[in-house]
Order: C-alpha cells, then sequence, then structure tokens
C-alpha cells in the first residue's frame, strides 16, 4: 500500500513537470524566437538589385537609378556589408597566404631606386666653327663615332680666312718696318683657332690655303651631327656635339616622402639589366633642390666610373642605398607584395576572422620603401593579419562579389575583361583589329614606354623561337619574359585609367607566359602565343613602343579561326606553324 502512494505521487510529481514544459517552456522558445525576429527585423538592410553597393538601414529608392529597393540577404555567416568569405578551397587552389604586421626596426636598411644611365654633362663639348664658309669635306660619318683630340674633322672654305691669310704673308714682308701690323695679322688668325705652325707654314710656303682644317679640341663621342658636307656654316656656328663618357650619370627618381633619407656623399650600390650580378660602386653628387610636379619626385645624381664603357646612355640601372630610419622608430611594414597600388590609392586585404578566410579590403598611406617591405603610416595597427601571396586573386574576388575592391572603391559588381577586349570575332577568319577607342593611344611616361619595349623585345625573341620551332628557346625566353615584366614600375603610370588598363594586362600576361615557361610541347606553346599575342597587342595600342610595329594575321592558324601576333619586320615569319608554313599570313596594320 505505501509502495502505492510512492508511484502515485512521482507520476503526479511527473505530469506536473511535463505540463510546465508545455505552458512555459513553449512561450519563452517563442518569446526567444520573437525577440530574434524582431532584432532581425531591426537590422534589416535595404539594397538595390541593380547597384548592390547601395546599402541603407530603411526602405526607398536607389539613389543611382530610382528603382525600389528591396530587403538585402541577411548573411548566415554574419559578415559586414564589405566583408567577403572565401572557401577553403579556393584559398588552396589560388596558394593564398597572410602573414600577421607588428612594429619593429628594418634590419635591411637599403632603399631601392630605379634609374637610368645619362651623359655627364660636365663633360660634354659642342665643337663649333670659329670661321664662316662651306664645309668641303666632313670626316665625321655618324653619331657614335670616336674622336681624339688634335684629329681632323672637317675642311672648310672660307672667303675669310683665305683674305687673312694673304694679309699675313704682305704683313710678312713689312715685319721689320712694322713689327705691330705684323703681330696683329698673326693673332687675327690665332682667333680663328689655327695654331703657330700653321701660321708658319703658310707664312714659310708664301702660298695661301683655300680649304682650311677643323680640328678636334676634345676627345669624346660623337652624340649628335649638327651639320651635313655642303653646308654653308657662320662663326661660333655648332657642328658636332660630343660627350666624353668616361664617366656617366645615373640619375634616380627619389619620392618626396623618401627625399629626407638621402644626402651627398652616400654610397649607391648601382647594378644594370645585362649584369644583374656584377655591383658598382658610386656616392651621390647631387640632389635636385626643386621637385617636378608632375612625377612628385626629385632627381638623385650618381656620377659612374665608365672607363670600361660598361654604361651607355640610355640604360636602366637599379640603386640601392643605406637610407634609413631617423631615430631608429618602431613603424608598422608590410612586404611589397600586399600593397595594391591603383596610381592614387594603396590598399591591402586584410583578415578580420583569425579562425575563417573572411577578409576586406582596406586603404592604407604608405611611407618609405625599405627593402622589400613599405612603411605603413595609417590603416593598419599591430597584429593585423594581412593577404601576402595571392592578393590579386583576392581583389577579383572581391570585384565579383560586388565588394570594396581596388578598382571599385564604392563597391558593387563589376565586368571583368578578358581576352575580347581585343575586339577580335574568332567566327571570321578575315577578322580586322577593332579600331574603335578602346584601345586609343594614352599618354605614358617614356621611362614606362622603355619599360614595356624590353617586354616587347623579349616576346619577339620569343616568336621567333616558335618560328625556328625550338621550344627549348621558347622556354628561356618566356623566363626572360617574365623577368621583364617583373621589372616594369607600374608607379611610372599616372593616369588612374592607364594604371588600371595596365594592371589587367599584366596580370594575363604574366599567367600565360608563365604557362609557355612550364611545356615544352610547341603545339602547347604555340596556343599559349596567341592568348599572350593578343594582351601584348593591346598594351602596344595602349602604350606605344616608340617602334614601328607590324599587327599581322595568318587565317590558317587555331584550326582555320585564325590569328595574330606582332612584328618588327614587315615580312611574314610564321609563328603558329614555323617552317611548315613559313610565309603564311599578311600585314593587317602599322602600329606606330
Amino acid at each position: 500500500m505505501k509502495n502505492n502512494k510512492i508511484i502515485m505521487y512521482v507520476g503526479v510529481l511527473a505530469v506536473g513537470i511535463l505540463l510546465g514544459w508545455l505552458l512555459f517552456g513553449g512561450a519563452s522558445q517563442s518569446e526567444a524566437t520573437h525577440n530574434h525576429n524582431a532584432v532581425a527585423e531591426d537590422n534589416q538592410m535595404w539594397t538595390c538589385s541593380m547597384h548592390p553597393q547601395i546599402m541603407q538601414p530603411e526602405p526607398g529608392d536607389c539613389p543611382i537609378c530610382g528603382m525600389d529597393l528591396i530587403p538585402a540577404e541577411s548573411s548566415i555567416d554574419g559578415l559586414l556589408a564589405d566583408q567577403f568569405k572565401l572557401t577553403e578551397n579556393a584559398m588552396a587552389l589560388a596558394n593564398i597566404q597572410t602573414s600577421r604586421v607588428g612594429t619593429g626596426t628594418e634590419g635591411d636598411n637599403l632603399v631601392k631606386l630605379s634609374g637610368k644611365i645619362t651623359e655627364n654633362e660636365e663633360a660634354n663639348t659642342v665643337q663649333v666653327s670659329y670661321f664662316a664658309g662651306r664645309i668641303e669635306r666632313l670626316n665625321v660619318n655618324s653619331t657614335g663615332d670616336q674622336v681624339r683630340i688634335g684629329q681632323l674633322l672637317a675642311t672648310v672654305y672660307s672667303p675669310e680666312l683665305y683674305a687673312a691669310q694673304q694679309e699675313l704673308l704682305t704683313a710678312a714682308s713689312l715685319k721689320e718696318s712694322q713689327p705691330a701690323l705684323y703681330n696683329a695679322v698673326r693673332n687675327k688668325l690665332k682667333l680663328w683657332k689655327l695654331s703657330d705652325s700653321q701660321i708658319n707654314q703658310i707664312e714659310a710656303s708664301g702660298n695661301v690655303k683655300e680649304n682650311v682644317p677643323v680640328y678636334a679640341t676634345v676627345s669624346g663621342t660623337v652624340t649628335e651631327k649638327l651639320v651635313e658636307q655642303g653646308d654653308y656654316i657662320k662663326q661660333g656656328q655648332p657642328l658636332l656635339k660630343i660627350a666624353n663618357l668616361s664617366t656617366v650619370w645615373a640619375e634616380f627618381d627619389v619620392y618626396e616622402n623618401q627625399i629626407d633619407l638621402f644626402k651627398k656623399g652616400q654610397k649607391v650600390a648601382v647594378t644594370t639589366n645585362t649584369n644583374p650580378n656584377k655591383v658598382y660602386e658610386g656616392t651621390v653628387d647631387f640632389i635636385q633642390p626643386t621637385l617636378n610636379t608632375k612625377t612628385r619626385t626629385v632627381s638623385l645624381r650618381v656620377v659612374l666610373n665608365n672607363q670600361n664603357d660598361v654604361f651607355k646612355p640610355g640604360m636602366f640601372v637599379s640603386g640601392k642605398i643605406e637610407g634609413g630610419q631617423q631615430n631608429n622608430q618602431e613603424v608598422i611594414s608590410v612586404p611589397e607584395t600586399a600593397v595594391l597600388w591603383t596610381g592614387e590609392r594603396s590598399v591591402v586585404y586584410v583578415k578580420t576572422n583569425p579562425d575563417q578566410s573572411v577578409f576586406e579590403m582596406r586603404e592604407i598611406t604608405l611611407g618609405n620603401k625599405i627593402g622589400d617591405m613599405y612603411e605603413v603610416l595609417e590603416g593598419l595597427s599591430n597584429g593585423d593579419e594581412v593577404v601576402t601571396n595571392g592578393t590579386f586573386t583576392v581583389d577579383a574576388a572581391a570585384q565579383l562579389l560586388g565588394k570594396k575592391s581596388m578598382m571599385n572603391q564604392s563597391g558593387g559588381k563589376v565586368t571583368t575583361a578578358h581576352e575580347g577586349h581585343l575586339g577580335i570575332d574568332s567566327s571570321n577568319s578575315e577578322k580586322q583589329p577593332d579600331t574603335s577607342n578602346k584601345n586609343e593611344r594614352m599618354e605614358v611616361s617614356e621611362a614606362f614606354q622603355e619599360q614595356l619595349k624590353m617586354v616587347f623585345e623579349n616576346y619577339i625573341s620569343l616568336k621567333n623561337a616558335l618560328v625556328e620551332d625550338e621550344s627549348k628557346k621558347v622556354i628561356t625566353e618566356a623566363k626572360n619574359l617574365l623577368e621583364n615584366l617583373s621589372k616594369v614600375d607600374m608607379k611610372q603610370l599616372k593616369n588612374d585609367d592607364a594604371h588600371n588598363r595596365w594592371m589587367t594586362l599584366e596580370k594575363e600576361l604574366k599567367a600565360v607566359a608563365n604557362s609557355m615557361s612550364n611545356t615544352s610541347n610547341i603545339k602547347a606553346q604555340r596556343d599559349h602565343f596567341k592568348h599572350f599575342s593578343s594582351h601584348i597587342i593591346t598594351a602596344v595600342e595602349l602604350f606605344g613602343v616608340n617602334e614601328k610595329v607590324y599587327l599581322q594575321f595568318c587565317p590558317m592558324a587555331d584550326q582555320n579561326k585564325g590569328a595574330y601576333w606582332l612584328s618588327t619586320e614587315e615580312k611574314v615569319y610564321n609563328p603558329y606553324f614555323g617552317d611548315a608554313m613559313l610565309t603564311c599570313g599578311e600585314v593587317k596594320q602599322i602600329i606606330k
């Protein structure tokens, strides 16, 4: 009986607990759900279906197109508007790597500069004529000729000099009675740069010379011919420009935020592209006192010994200088591979969640470049994790997802450029390059054109290797091309549009050249060459290489779809078939 009561009490207790859970637990869950929905409703954002970069906290019209805003999809990951997430598989495939930034003093305190070789203006000379007349014979054939002091440069017929020689012969017969007249006539001839021996020879022979020799007053290299044989010249008129290249100048551009790092007398280690392993020593000789307002740089000059004729005017060089941070102060620094530069803005991608692949773009303010690192003045904090490898891939993902990116400061989806920008219709074997203003020539610096020309010259060598069916040589030339592509300095492009166009092209060019360098199959190499040609054609059309270039086309290439390539000569040598169809093709356009 007692046991039955205990069982009854336990049963009543269990029923009470069940009823309590149904009544109060359900209400609590309902209340929690209600509160969650309220919070979600409070945090609802509204966007435009055509312009996803528009985000507003309440409904209304799109400020761009006027369409009604729609509720924005809430992120199940809890990401902010400018954040995006990449899958682990995408991270692995693109080899995206990150590293934490921190403060610290730079161990490698070398500042790297780019520059070029110029003539030493202090050693330059202009050879002039000291008398008027007609050039009967010019002994200097072309620029680049070497001359030595005392060398015969030209012979000149001068009526004035002819008359002066006659005066000398007359005065010589009277020198005993009129020595002053005799000395005056001799001095007159000396003013026309006739030597004592020449004057004595005229006097001794008693004959007047019709043609008078002009001798070099300095030794050096002829850099410019200013006259031709048969020209009439005036007294004091320049004949030749002669440069003494035993010493040359290396002129480097220094950005205004780096000026304080340099001073006269600093040691500079200079290397050339022709022999990058050879280091030449020099010292800072001059720092330009005024700033170039267009490039925001000053010129830093280094005098180099050139007795062995290593340096040629116009040659690009690199310099490393012990620069340095004043007061050895601590700064935040990031690898240069982390920074994307648009011409006006510098951006990095920050990993916002240490446990997930969540990123956002962040604008930063750069300081000096020390070695392979940039100082960061604003935009990052100690401990931030930034993308250091695969930065362009992360930026492309941000663009496709409509997030803030390097070329899309406000966010919103953009159309990315692909091979079709060349304007070639692959369905037509008689297709022509697009002549619309998409590839209209952009104004860029001469320095950028010269760097692009080096890439173009590698391209021509690569083309020639395909013409010769030399797959091993193709690999070598593709690697050389990649090396020179990496040396193209995008900071030379001050125009934002030009900078963005080149950045897109450079990425495609590097990808295709890398593929070409990793295969010995000449058929695959030719297929890659077709794609590479489409991008290099656009680059040459947009920026120019200061050279006449022939756009050539073979209708039989690419399985009768046709393919283009560039050449520096008008005669066709087909890189898509080599010896099999060496001269198949024609010139479609001349790019100047």
